[in-house]
């Protein structure tokens, strides 16, 4: 019974040995080949194909490690002259690459067996055909070249091999004589596809006649020989991949040819049994399409209904989904290219510069003669740009983006060391010795009974006063933007008294009141009645708004509207929008990340493409036009009404496309042609219950967090009233996708064939005569900022020293504030006196981007915890002196700018070399910075406040020597690397207290294109080891508590608050008394480090390229086929999840409170 258990077992033994020994014999037969020896060679190889074919495991002998079998074997083929000795090693061959082909496949291509198998098709084409030797030559060469999905055990230079050894013919000749022998054919064929993946021998294969003859394998539906039919079409659409090829298949009519093709398949494929070749079809016309002169012949053969029907009618069966996206890709790729219906794409408003640097952006923009700006652009040399984003292109982009992954980090050592810069001299910067009075102040008795706050005088100049107009869209009339005549002239501020409720309480007969008198038209705000003639000027209309300020201590509508009256403004805005003049009341419910509905991209696209195939459904109907002050408000009943001339708003042009979609063009930042992504604007005359779409058409960015469940804001003036005085997160639909409006090359930095991208919504009103307001931020105005300001000075009591100073006036006249804060001394005592210089100075900055509207509520959230009564917050300026800038960027805020000032430049990018008169702001802040070290008080911590628009949470960039190396291939020794690890403390201490921070997607490595930003060049100038930028989400949370939840006001304000917090926490760490807690905790953070797991990759070959931390959607979504080459100034490098970083989520941290006492 043993015996026969074991029989198998020991037969296999047998049968591995007796393969070893026949392979020796073999071996021995090649080393001394005779004439003799042909019969033995015959009988050998078919006895080792006998046992191959019946034992696996004789099989894993040949090829295992340290085996020659594969040697011995591919000399036999090489020698033999004999066919069958040839055809049993080709069959051994076979059985050897069939099962564990990956491997063994590596194996057979190092030992050069490609090259073997190839100068043997080669040699044998010379002979009589032997249609056996092809069939096995081909079905080998088939198993060995590269496939779509590239493999290290598939031979990369399989098609440059062919080539050289003149193959590409022999295989062509061999498909052209056996058109009807399709057991030869399939091989061919399989062998041809392989072949054309190589660009240069899908253009030589073309020459030799392999496009003919994939046109005649190809044809009407059929169900026989459809896997000939799969592999012929899967041929054709790796040849035309050749510009060259494709042309050749244009010029002879093969578009119309292939689109018959595909409705006969599409209308008799009823079962969807042969989807697979239906899409064949389809990626043979998309190639042919990535040329002009195929876009041109797919239009003139009706390509785009012919698509367009069979795709509508696939979009039931959710399995023909692949049939749908390709369709729409190549739909949208034909779709004519207009460009922007914009007389000019540079902004509408220009200012005046002091003077206008040779080379820069501003001299370049306006040197361009007229009507030049905006060119579309077709030519060929672009088509490289428009190809699809399916796998098979990306599969060249992966091998090539390794090459270049750490581009943009900075690998020189020397520049990474920061360097103490020889700043200005000493003499230049003592004039900001004005800004700190607190080193040098002597404090008398007096001065500690009442508030230490010093308030610079009102900014309000009645030179610059204009009539100001809470604005309403009903019953709107065109007006220019300078200030109203006397004759046509709105009610002043100034006569305008305002009723409120109390406690914030809604009043019925209030609202209906306040309703009547704004929203219904029988009387405006304008001073017009509905029916009679205008009032009198003199006349004094009575507003009742709720009253916000009960519930929003920092917001006053009083206040707000004498703030307005000192704001400067290019377009001399004359008018107030609602949601700034009531404010805003944080939700209390959350808002959770909109889930995506599935297909919602492709429903838009193919609502986009109707509009070629039914124009006349199209109204193309102008709504709203700043270009155009004279363009007709239209008073129909039917058309929404827009505005955004109000302060930091931006909409620039609004269509009517159908009854219920309109196209919305943002405006451009001023002196710019682009920078578009802020929006803020009004709409009115809507009808409640209607789902209303909304297009923005202009955007840049290759992709956005619209696409992973972040909403727009909306703010209802009827709800306001009713007592919600709140931005809410709304809109349905939401998608975001590349368009058919073509961006300028000089828009788009020289680059040519890009595309604008779509921004779309969908929104239900729920009110009847509303106004409503949309933003893609919770707006926060320069205005709001100064009301803002003065209300937080009447909380300074006298423990509080307080003082607001003027930094500098910005290009457009408006002040930039600096505030300085901490606690006043003990006494006027001078060992008090000396502990109050001594506390190191905190500089914090925000706004410097106006589109990034989060980053001043995270500011808000600062500033009101400074100036706060608790235990927390007297211990903070008891342990430091906080130097801030709140607002950067005063003029781009106000002008509705998404990243640039009036000079039209990111100041981000100016903190190198800042000039004083186009970058004041900057200049200044540096020029302060410079002055606090030259007087030995350089900041402990630097932060400057942003906001992300592609990534969730909050979190932070540093800067860090040995991150930054470690991301390189530098090799250098730990000695060189020497650094304190402290600019990782407060960055931690954040993730264990704040929910919305994230440790994991912090980063420290300096890059080559962030040497200009205020982070890297105050680390490296200033000499401040902590200098932080803190990027807010523009979205949400997929983290900790928040995880899910769209980030609200509350939200930042708090992190903001617990901002402060860590700063209190990280004082425990650079005190005297702390330094043994100190420098265990260093000697934690070296060992996180060192730990590999913990040591962040780099995920973007560089901070330019878009690698989204997203999963990805059920629906295959095309963002777009520049995503690898999308310029982005604010993009950072990924990171990957850092799982040994503690848990940011962390409640018990949360609920500890720290107090110095």
């Amino acid at each position: 019974m043993w015996q026969e258990m074991n029989k198998p077992k020991m037969a296999t033994e047998k049968g591995a040995s007796r393969v070893l020994m026949l392979l020796g014999q073999l071996e021995r037969l090649n080393e001394e080949p005779k004439v003799s020896d042909t019969d033995a060679t015959r009988q050998i190889t078919g006895k080792i194909l006998h046992i191959i074919q019946t034992q696996e495991k004789t099989r894993k002998e040949v090829m295992s490690k340290g085996s020659s079998g594969m040697d011995v074997i591919l000399s036999t083929l090489e020698n033999t002259g004999d066919l069958q000795t040839t055809l049993n090693v080709l069959s051994i061959l076979n059985e050897l690459l069939t099962v564990g082909g990956g491997r063994r496949t590596g194996v057979f291509v190092s030992k050069g067996g490609t090259a073997i198998l190839l100068q043997l098709l080669v040699s044998s084409s010379k002979d009589p055909l032997n249609e056996e030797l092809m069939l096995h030559i081909h079905t080998l060469l088939f198993k060995v070249g590269p496939k779509d999905d590239i493999t290290s055990s598939s031979d990369r230079k399989f098609g440059v091999k062919a080539r050289l050894n003149g193959a590409l013919n022999v295989t062509v000749n061999q498909a052209k004589h056996n058109l009807q022998n399709h057991k030869l054919l399939l091989p061919c064929l399989q062998v041809l596809r392989v072949y054309s993946g190589n660009l240069v021998n899908a253009v030589s294969l073309g020459k030799s006649g392999a496009l003919e003859l994939m046109f005649e394998i190809i044809g009407p539906f059929s169900k026989k020989s459809t896997t000939l039919l799969k592999v012929a079409l899967d041929t054709l659409a790796a040849l035309l991949k050749s510009k060259m090829n494709a042309r050749w298949a244009v010029d002879r009519g093969y578009i119309p040819t292939l689109l018959a093709i595909y409705q006969d398949w599409h209308r008799n494929d009823t079962r969807h049994r042969h989807m697979i070749i239906r899409k064949s079809i389809l990626g043979c016309i998309k190639n042919l399409t990535n040329i002009k002169l195929g876009r041109k012949a797919f239009i003139d053969a009706n390509g785009m209904r012919i698509l367009y029907n069979t795709s509508t009618e696939c979009l039931p069966v959710r399995t023909l989904d692949p049939l749908v996206n390709t369709s729409s890709l190549i739909m949208r790729k034909c779709f004519p290219k207009n460009r922007l219906p914009l007389p000019t794409i540079k902004s509408v408003y220009q200012y005046p510069l002091p003077r206008i640097l040779a080379g820069g952006p501003v001299a370049q923009l306006y040197s361009l003669p007229p009507g030049v700006d905006d060119v579309v652009d077709e030519s060929d040399e672009n088509e490289a740009t428009e190809v699809d984003t399916e796998n098979d292109t990306e599969n060249e982009d992966d091998e090539t983006g390794h090459k270049t992954q750490n581009d943009d980090i900075e690998t020189d050592i020397n520049k990474l060391r920061p360097r103490q810069m020889q700043s200005r001299p000493f003499d230049e910067l003592r004039v900001y010795e004005r800004f700190c009075l607190e080193f040098t102040q002597y404090f008398k008795d007096n001065d500690f009974q009442s508030p230490g706050s010093v308030m610079p005088p009102s900014s309000f100049d009645p030179n610059r006063h204009h009539p100001l107009i809470i604005p309403t869209t009903q019953n709107r009339r065109p007006k220019n933007i300078q200030p109203p005549r006397s004759n046509d002239s709105p009610l002043e501020l100034d006569s305008i008294s305002i009723s409120k409720t109390l406690e914030g309480k809604p009043n019925p007969d209030l609202a209906c009141s306040l309703g009547q008198l704004v929203l219904d038209g029988d009387v405006s705000v304008n001073g017009e009645s509905g029916d009679g003639p205008q009032e009198e000027s003199g006349d004094q209309a009575v507003i009742e708004v709720p009253d916000t300020a009960a519930l929003l201590p920092l917001h006053d509508p009083d206040l707000y509207l004498e703030m307005v009256k000192g704001t400067r403004s290019v377009p001399a805005y004359t008018e107030v929008a609602y949601p700034d003049y009531f404010g805003h009341v944080a939700l209390n419910l959350r808002e959770p990340i909109l889930e995506r509905a599935y297909g919602v991209q492709r429903t838009k696209i193919f609502q986009d493409i109707e509009r070629l195939i039914h124009p006349s459904d199209i109204l193309d109907r102008v709504v709203y036009d700043l270009d155009n002050q004279s363009c007709p408000i239209l008073d129909n009943g039917e058309s929404l009404k827009f505005n955004s001339k109000f302060e930091s708003g931006n909409l620039r042009k609004a269509i009517q496309i159908r009854k219920f979609e309109y196209d919305l063009i943002l405006n451009s930042d001023i002196n710019s042609n682009h920078y578009h992504q802020w929006f803020y604007f009004e709409v009115g005359n809507m009808r409640p219950g209607v789902r209303y779409r909304f297009n923005i058409i202009n955007c840049e960015k290759s992709n956005s967090q619209f696409n992973y469940g972040m909403q727009v804001l909306m703010y209802s003036v009827q709800e306001a009233i009713n007592g919600s005085p709140q931005w809410v997160r709304t809109g349905s639909d939401i998608c975001y996708y590349k368009n058919h409006f073509s961006r300028s090359s000089i828009a788009a930095g020289g680059q040519k064939g890009k595309s604008y991208f779509s921004m779309t919504f969908t929104v239900t009103f729920q009110q009847k005569d509303d106004v409503c307001y949309f933003a893609y931020h919770y707006p926060y105005t320069y205005s709001t900022l100064k009301m803002h300001l003065q209300k937080l000075s009447g909380l300074c009591t006298s423990e509080i020293y307080y003082r607001q100073d003027e930094l500098c006036e910005t290009l457009g006249g408006n002040s930039c504030p600096l505030l300085t804060i901490t606690a006043m001394p003990e006494s006027s005592s001078n060992e008090h006196i000396s502990q109050f210089r001594s506390r190191p100075v905190v500089f914090l900055s925000s706004r410097v981007h106006p589109g990034e509207t989060n980053s001043s509520w995270v500011m808000k959230g600062s500033l009101e915890f400074l100036m706060s009564s608790s235990p927390q917050a007297q211990s903070l300026r008891e342990s430091y002196i906080f130097k801030i800038i709140p607002m950067l960027n005063p003029d781009g805020v106000i002008n509705g700018n998404h990243r640039c000032s009036l000079s039209g430049e990111d100041l981000n990018r100016q903190w190198q070399n800042p000039n004083a008169e186009l970058h004041p702001t900057i200049y200044h802040a540096k020029s302060l910075l410079q002055y606090l070290r030259a007087t030995g008080r350089t900041p402990l911590v630097f932060c400057d406040y942003h906001g992300h628009s592609r990534k969730k949470n909050v979190f932070m960039y540093g800067c860090s020597v040995k991150e930054t190396v470690w991301q390189t291939n530098v090799n250098t020794s730990n000695c060189d690397l020497h650094e304190d690890l402290g600019y990782r403390t407060l960055p931690k201490l954040l993730s264990q207290m704040a929910p919305a921070f994230s440790l994991s997607s912090c980063s420290f490595v300096v890059e080559r294109s962030k040497e200009a930003t205020a982070r890297v060049v105050v680390w490296r100038e200033i000499g401040v080891q902590r200098s932080y930028t803190m990027e807010s989400t523009l979205c949400g949370c997929d983290q900790g508590k928040y995880k899910g939840l769209q980030i609200g006001t509350r939200e930042l304000e708090e992190m903001g608050a617990q901002f402060c917090v860590g700063l209190l926490r990280l004082r425990r760490f650079t005190t005297p008394l702390e330094l043994h807690n100190h420098n265990s905790h260093l000697l934690d953070m070296e060992n996180d480090l060192k730990d590999p797991r913990s040591i962040p990759n780099i995920t973007s070959p560089t901070t330019y390229v878009l690698e989204e931390d997203e999963p990805a959607f059920l629906e295959e979504v095309d963002y777009s086929a520049e995503s690898n080459d999308e310029n982005d100034p604010d993009f950072e490098p990924d990171l990957q999840d850092n799982r040994v970083l503690p848990d940011p989520s962390s409640d018990s941290e949360l609920s500890r409170q720290d107090s110095l006492t």
